[in-house]
């Protein structure tokens, strides 16, 4: 069986427990991943300590070429990373590839590293004065990071985190490890120093010896938000600055005069695409009054009926296995729930199994109406292929439900009407919105993160936002006097008046 070990510059002893990894198209065990402790930790941390120094009196311009090598190697290997990605997560090839892509966008963005990293300078600010600022990096970061995106977002914490000078340790899922390690190794093969980026893997014990290492000044999360509260509480607690990303249920508005087939196209990749395993997914789709309601769920049976599940590897498939045997038995129990909270179930995806892989942890499209905010099927996230219709009585009903929901991460509202798009983007309380863009997820010279529940800590990923969260600013005042004494009192606030 295949082994999948932590990567570091220095072997790492035999580990004493391991998880499983899982074909999800199968349902057979195809690895095992090394679960690593305290002690490999701080191996890991002396190593990074060792390095970062030397990386982080590089110039911007020789780091912007480690980076832009990478990017041409991600580029080089992108079918072999995405059928790597795909064999372990189950997300269909053509998914995987659009996830390693949206990670390379953001390295894209690193590779410009010279120009985003520029201070601010003011000549002359008071009398022989100057003032200007520089930017400078924290020292060892780290990520942890979930099973949904294994190569996008790790690409996201470490390309910001590395070219602003920083060494990063990386924590990946265990369930589908083997991606975040490739990665590693391109990165070493671009130029970078050994032991600049490190992947560790672990579960609950490694993460707290993150949370808890004292030179770890800063940590990145992705996952559930009941541990991303435990992850940014526990952090700051340790002095650490930390981004600590949540859950999400996002909405998906329909007004009246939408473009209803449009509408019905966007809702099915958003809401089945990935088997639903995105936190930007769309499981919630909110029409606008009764009319509206019928006329597409009307639309929506057909277009559900036409998916084609199939194995990851299969071309013509629009979504593939959820990505373990747990994970399909949870996304089952929440359509029982909804079910028995009075949601009619419209189409049943339960009990799906495809000819040839009946062992594979395929659930089928569902789709639930009638469903109402008072359910728990509707107030946590099934994170699963389940769209649920929650029928509004008017816009006003519309911008309020994804404005009270516990989650603020994505939502999305399809009209041809400016003024009803503009007044609800400006109102709904919520982070990230699309109009008649269904996935909102911003471009990488942007930023990315939620609202509430779906995000702990003030910045978010990425960006010029990214750049602010691995670096430190230094403000420096200062003045060359010419030898004579000006006269002033030494006592006094100095003011630049």
């Amino acid at each position: 069986m295949r082994q999948i070990d932590h990567f570091m510059p220095t072997p790492s002893p035999a580990p004493a427990r391991k998880a499983q990894v899982w074909n999800p198209s199968t349902g057979e065990i195809q690895a095992e991943v090394a679960l690593g402790d305290a002690a490999l930790l701080e191996q890991a941390v002396a190593t990074a300590k060792s390095v970062q120094p030397e990386w982080a009196a590089t110039n911007p311009q020789k780091r912007a070429r480690v980076m832009f090598k990478f990017k041409e190697l991600i580029e080089e290997n992108m079918q072999e990373l995405a059928e790597l990605l795909s064999s372990e997560h189950g997300k269909v090839v053509d998914d995987a590839k659009g996830d390693v892509q949206r990670g390379l966008e953001v390295i894209e963005f690193a590779c410009g590293i010279p120009q985003v990293l520029k201070g601010e300078y003011t000549p002359g600010a008071g009398p022989g004065i100057d003032v200007y600022s520089m930017r400078q990096p924290l020292g060892i970061g780290a990520g942890i990071t979930p099973f949904n995106f294994p190569a996008m977002i790790p690409m996201w914490m470490f390309g910001m985190a590395i070219a602003a000078g920083n060494a990063f340790i990386l924590k990946p899922s265990e369930r589908d490890p083997s991606v975040p390690v490739r990665l590693a190794e391109l990165f070493v093969e671009a130029g970078a120093p050994e032991g600049l980026l490190q992947v560790v893997h672990g579960d609950k014990e490694m993460v707290d010896a993150i949370l808890d290492h004292p030179d770890i000044p800063a940590i990145s999360f992705v996952g559930s938000s009941d541990i991303a509260n435990y992850i940014y509480h526990r952090g700051a607690e340790h002095g650490k600055r930390v981004q600590a990303f949540g859950g999400a249920k996002n909405h998906g508005i329909v007004m009246p005069d939408a473009d209803l087939d449009q509408v019905v196209n966007d809702l099915t990749g958003a809401a089945f695409g990935s088997a639903g395993e995105r936190c930007m997914a769309l499981p919630v789709v909110v029409p606008v009054g009764e009319d509206t309601a019928n006329r597409l769920r009307e639309k929506l049976l057909p277009a559900i009926a036409a998916l084609r599940i199939g194995v990851s590897n299969d071309p013509e498939a629009h979504y593939g296995p959820v990505v373990t045997p747990e994970h399909k038995a949870r996304i089952e129990q929440w359509i029982d729930t909804a079910e028995a909270e009075g949601g009619e179930i419209v189409v049943d995806g339960r009990g799906f199994s495809l000819q040839g892989h009946e062992d594979g942890f395929f659930v089928g499209p569902t789709l639930i109406d009638h469903v109402t905010p008072q359910m728990s099927s509707y107030q946590e996230e099934i994170f699963g292929p389940v769209l649920q219709i929650v029928r509004a009585k008017d816009f006003e009903e519309a911008v309020r439900l994804p404005s009270e929901h516990q989650y603020g991460n994505g939502v999305a509202i399809f009209t041809r009407n400016g003024h009803a798009a503009r007044e609800f983007a400006s109102r709904v309380n919520v982070g990230m919105v699309g109009i008649n863009v269904p996935i909102p997820v911003p471009v990488s010279y942007h930023s990315f993160g939620g609202w509430k529940r779906s995000g702990f800590g003030d910045i978010d990923q990425y960006g010029t936002e990214g750049l602010a969260f691995w670096t430190k600013k230094k403000k420096v005042t200062q003045r060359w006097p010419d030898g004579s004494p000006d006269g002033g009192n030494a006592f006094v606030i100095p003011t630049m008046g």
